[in-house]
């Protein structure tokens, strides 16, 4: 039986954090789909479909890993998928915390879908789409913090006139 995984998130953007999660997480399951957010609750730099596109670029060399708009609840679009389990990526107590609630809760929804947590290699832990953007915004060099497809999406527009 083909198995599969769901990694959810905003993604905004995809950092090597998460690169880092989605290949380890891909050579565990047949199938990997990273679940891009709606995200109304949070303004976001690139818009969903901007996400999905640099996702796409990013994770390109992974057969086997699929990008795909998310929008709701993940235990649904697990169902919706024949998900056997959630990844969640932990860099440090704060996430674990968090990550550990959100898993118990998630198990009440749909007890079929485990929750399993990967930590990113250690040189990756510090990394947030939080910080590579607030950084990028302030013409910082965040190119050992994600792929070049993503840094060339965050470079600024340069207007001509």
């Amino acid at each position: 039986m083909a198995r599969t995984a769901v990694y959810s998130g905003t993604f905004d953007p995809i950092t090597l954090g998460h690169e880092d999660v989605v290949k380890r997480a891909a050579s565990l399951f047949d199938t990997l789909i990273v679940a891009v957010a709606v995200a109304h609750h949070k303004k976001t730099r690139f818009s969903l479909e901007q996400r999905i596109a640099i996702a796409e670029q990013a994770l390109a060399d992974l057969p086997n890993v699929k990008v795909l708009r998310f929008d709701g609840l993940v235990m649904d679009f697990c169902a919706e998928h024949g998900a056997h389990a959630v990844v969640r990526g932990i860099r440090n107590m704060t996430d674990f915390d968090y990550e550990v609630q959100m898993a118990a809760m998630n198990r009440k929804l749909l007890p079929s879908v485990e929750t399993v947590f990967l930590v990113p290699r250690a040189e990756l832990q510090c990394i947030s789409s939080t910080l590579v953007r607030e950084i990028s915004q302030l013409g910082g060099d965040v190119s050992q913090m994600v792929s070049p497809e993503v840094a060339r999406a965050l470079r600024p527009q340069v207007l001509t006139v």
